[in-house]
């Protein structure tokens, strides 16, 4: 698995950019849009806590564990998000995908399926990870329905695993995607895409 470093990635109407804290602004009002850090079970920061948001996202990319991106919708040319790579695991050749918020008005489109294609193909084609993973809380259930969407596996649930920005403690549901189903979800992803971007905005 080659390291992963900062690097553009667009297609499918949108443009991952590498996360920098000038994005600050367009992303609080990403996050404005529907209130999104009022869900408890999210990571979405208040608008005050932005900045050192993308400061942990920064210091997880200088250590190598992380790696963070602002989602650009092209047509609009807003940044409408973020999503990032992180624990990034060298050894045994696995990245997992997380961290991610759209603005409300974003959500239930197209751009979470054209997100997770670049990031994946990105992950398996570019990098050759042997395996992509996805988790959230069990709470969560509308990021589960949607993970499950994109194909990746249900690997099952890591109990009392990680802290929610609220200081309580959350179970984990873990997916992943291995390189040989790949192809499969490739395939799956893109005829997802062309039918969500023909209703698409």
């Amino acid at each position: 698995m080659r390291t992963p470093a900062p690097s553009t990635l667009e297609g499918h109407g949108v443009r991952l950019e590498p996360l920098a804290q000038s994005h600050a602004e367009q992303l609080i009002a990403a996050a404005s849009d529907g209130s999104l850090w009022e869900l408890w079970f999210t990571s979405v920061p208040e608008p005050a806590q932005m900045a050192r948001y993308i400061d942990t996202a920064l210091d997880g990319q200088r250590a190598g564990t992380m790696l963070p991106w602002a989602v650009r919708e092209l047509a609009s040319g807003a940044i409408v998000g973020t999503t990032r790579y992180h624990d990034i695991v060298l050894p045994v050749e696995r990245v997992e995908i997380g961290y991610t918020f759209y603005a409300r008005s974003w959500q239930h489109t197209h751009l979470n399926t054209a997100c997770k294609l670049l990031l994946m193909e990105h992950a398996f084609d570019a990098l050759d990870c042997k395996l992509v993973g996805l988790r959230t809380d069990n709470f969560n259930f509308a990021s589960q329905k949607a993970i499950a969407a994109l194909g990746a596996k249900r690997d099952g649930v890591l109990r009392h695993h990680q802290l929610r920005k609220d200081g309580t403690v959350r179970d984990s549901v873990m997916f992943s995607i291995l390189r040989a189903e790949w192809p499969d979800v490739r395939r799956h992803l893109e005829l997802r895409l062309s039918r969500l971007r023909s209703g698409a905005k």
